[in-house]
């Protein structure tokens, strides 16, 4: 996400904070990097130049002592970085009431995928949610809302037969007791353009649905067009959020967080990959904390809650603080971690890992493992499965389940020790590591050696 605009704030941060002296040849040198980083990412040339004039007003500011001017200068960029990216916003769901969202976008914006992610994050955080089809238009439309309900055990209402907005709405008010559910999300039609048609039916819609929220949906690659798009919709249907599609596959995210910025139109979230839990909230001290290469441990416990319901997480806190797991938590886990998108995508998220390398293999995530360590738990007695210390005492087991499940022994082994590395995890690997302040290349050390990993992480 972002990655050159990243790491040119990083080096812009470092070469501020590591000089002796800050001479105008340093000053000048920052500023371009910065400039062209920030254009790199499509962000409005004015606020770009605006930034530029600040710092060098403050770095040639004889009033400010010389000893004072890095971090004066290092917090100035800091603050006028999260101050393009706009205020931070949060979608609040007011408890023991109902909330009615209504989606708009022009065509391929990823509304409908959207509205799912959307009803997956509520899910898991113990809301009753329904979609609910109200795009009578795009082809297939409803298919695809009705499809990405049923993979993600998220009640759907479509009518296949109706082609009016409004009549489907009333279908489903008949047919549903609307009281069961918290939130109900409704997908809409959408156009090539904001024309006068498209109004006239959102208008009518919102009327007759009495919704609580309309949130726009953008997708990050339209850049600083963002900024038109989201002034249209404001001006015409009065949006109270924006969601931003794509943030993983472009380089214009920039352009589109900083218009929305320009527009007042807060960003509720951002989406980053194609999976379902692929959505997370916009907070833009967070957002430039993680492109700064400081993490982001809010969005990274936000993420683990996506995939795992709070009976889960209840469960597995209960297990974690007794410190002991059983093979189906390990699987369990390594399930979750797959559904994350992997430790590498989330790396960026611990504080001080974003440029580590990570080796291969470090926590196993592929399809094809996990479904060989569910046929092998098959294969083993409960009590093997709640105590595999049982292997180590009778290695004759290994030889009985591998047969039985028909694996080979290393297969075992390996599941084995995914379990022991976890296991050793819990018991105290992380104990004395302040969070707060990141990993250190000495605490990584322990915790790979407790991996029983010969190489170490090492650091860019």
């Amino acid at each position: 996400m972002l990655e050159k605009l990243g790491e040119a704030l990083r080096k812009a941060r470092d070469k501020l904070a590591n000089a002796l002296f800050l001479d105008k040849n340093l000053v000048e040198s920052v500023v371009k990097e910065l400039q062209r980083a920030l254009i790199e990412a499509d962000v409005n040339i004015i606020l770009v130049k605006d930034i530029s004039d600040k710092i060098k007003k403050a770095a040639y500011d004889e009033r400010i002592k010389e000893i004072e001017k890095k971090e004066h200068i290092i917090k100035l960029l800091h603050d006028e970085l999260v101050k393009i990216l706009g205020e931070y916003k949060t979608l609040e769901l007011p408890s023991g009431k109902q909330s009615r969202i209504m989606f708009l976008g022009l065509y391929g914006a990823g509304k409908t995928t959207t509205i799912a992610k959307l009803g997956n994050w509520y899910s898991k955080r113990g809301k009753k949610v329904i979609m609910v089809g109200l795009d009578v238009h795009r082809p297939a439309a409803k298919e695809q809302l009705e499809q990405l309900g049923k993979k993600n055990n998220i009640p759907c209402f479509v009518d296949f037969d109706e082609t009016d907005a409004v009549k489907t709405w009333k279908k489903f008010e008949k047919k549903h007791d609307l009281k069961k559910y918290d939130l109900i999300l409704v997908d809409t039609a959408g156009r090539h353009t904001l024309d006068k048609e498209l109004i006239k039916e959102i208008k009518e819609l919102n009327k007759e649905i009495k919704t609580t929220e309309t949130i726009l949906v953008m997708p990050a690659d339209i850049g600083q067009a963002a900024k038109k798009q989201a002034s249209e919709f404001q001006e015409a249907l009065k949006i109270s959020g924006v969601i931003i599609t794509r943030m993983d596959s472009t380089a214009k995210g920039g352009g589109a967080l900083t218009a929305c910025a320009e527009t007042k139109a807060g960003v509720y979230y951002i989406t980053t990959g194609e999976k379902i839990n692929d959505i997370e909230e916009f907070n833009p001290e967070s957002f430039l904390s993680r492109l700064l290469g400081m993490g982001d441990l809010q969005a990274l416990i936000e993420k683990i809650r996506s995939v795992t319901d709070e009976y889960q997480q209840e469960k597995m806190q209960k297990r974690l603080e007794e410190g002991k797991l059983s093979l189906e938590d390990v699987i369990e886990q390594v399930k979750s971690m797959n559904q994350i998108g992997g430790f590498d995508k989330i790396k960026g998220m611990i504080p001080g890992l974003g440029k580590a390398k990570i080796p291969e293999g470090m926590l196993e995530s592929q399809q094809e493992k996990i479904a060989k360590w569910e046929h092998i738990l098959k294969s083993m007695t409960k009590e093997e499965r709640e105590n595999p210390e049982l292997f180590d005492k009778q290695t004759s087991r290994i030889g009985r389940v591998a047969k039985g499940a028909g694996v080979n022994n290393s297969d075992i082994r390996a599941l084995l020790k995914q379990y022991k590395m976890l296991q050793d995890l819990v018991k105290g690997g992380m104990t004395d590591m302040d969070m707060s302040k990141g990993f250190s290349q000495k605490q990584m050390q322990r915790m790979m050696k407790k991996f029983g990993k010969k190489k170490m992480m090492r650091f860019k």
